[in-house]
């Protein structure tokens, strides 16, 4: 199967590139600034629809898997125009090519695109974003389902992993060289999300594509988790001390951006359509453990 990935050198586009190359898959890595390690290289700019429209055009993938994004929710506060660039008309773009050339779609989408205020949302809940992030992966899902022959839209939630992205750490990666060098963080503990295993999401991908498995989905991890609590979890898993952490409220940071505060969703949907069930957290963090 001919496959394109797009943000290809990202956090979850590596794993996935990898997964796809190891299961034999002809694959093709679509970066804008960072080579990608696995699969063929392809450079284009999502945002410029000529490039989109010739690159996919030429390489006639059978699936298009759309993780590029700006993910950095403060610069898309403060960045309005790129983030709508980059994650709307971007994504109208890969929409249309996939359309053009008859490729089923895999779109990665965020917990953002809610609100926050209930926590564990399902599917068919409604949409209202808080933040310029969230407004914009919602508007590029709306574009999906309007453009698209076939699709799924995949939502994620704090995307963690073995793996650096493009050389910058993840969350929990981040947490683990702070401890590893007996440095005290703080942490909150009135965010709720639900921490996602980027193999774990890579195999769920996968598996939409190899079923074409269509529809809107939570394929994230199947805990729902403050901050602080998984935090402690991450410590205890690589036997990290704890007690370098400090629990704290969000009100003590000054973000751009107003984060959710609980948008942890429900998978029961994901687990009862896929072969590859969304992790436990604590599941997840062995199996990172043992990647690394």
């Amino acid at each position: 199967m001919r496959l394109l990935v797009t943000g290809a050198s990202g956090l979850l586009g590596t794993r996935l590139c990898e997964l796809a190359v190891q299961n034999e898959y002809e694959v093709y890595s679509a970066y804008s600034q960072h080579k990608p390690i696995y699969g063929t290289a392809v450079h284009f700019d999502v945002s410029d629809g000529v490039s989109v429209k010739d690159t996919i055009g030429r390489i006639r993938p059978g699936v298009v898997v759309h993780a590029a994004a700006l993910t950095d929710v403060d610069k898309c506060e403060q960045e309005r125009e790129s983030a709508w660039r980059i994650n709307v008309v971007g994504t109208e773009n890969v929409v249309k090519s996939c359309r053009k050339c008859g490729a089923f779609l895999v779109y990665v989408s965020t917990d953002y695109v809610f609100d926050g205020e209930k926590g564990m949302y399902e599917e068919s809940d409604a949409a209202a974003p808080i933040n310029y992030y969230g407004f914009t992966k919602l508007k590029a899902e709306e574009s999906v389902k309007s453009l698209a022959d076939r699709y799924c839209v995949a939502r994620a939630s704090v995307i963690f992993g073995s793996n650096p992205a493009t050389g910058k750490m993840n969350f929990t990666l981040w947490l683990i060289d702070r401890l590893r060098k007996k440095e005290r963080v703080e942490i909150v503990t009135d965010q709720w999300n639900s921490p996602t295993l980027n193999s774990s999401l890579a195999e769920m991908i996968l598996e939409s594509v190899e079923r074409e498995i269509t529809g809107t989905y939570h394929v994230s991890g199947a805990t729902r988790v403050d901050r602080y609590s998984f935090s402690r979890l991450i410590a205890e898993t690589f036997e990290l001390d704890a007690s370098l952490m400090a629990p704290t409220s969000s009100t003590r940071f000054s973000w751009v951006a107003r984060r959710p505060r609980d948008s942890s969703l429900n998978t029961s949907k994901a687990e009862q359509t896929f072969k590859s069930k969304p992790l436990k957290l604590e599941a997840a963090l062995l199996k990172m453990k043992e990647e690394m």
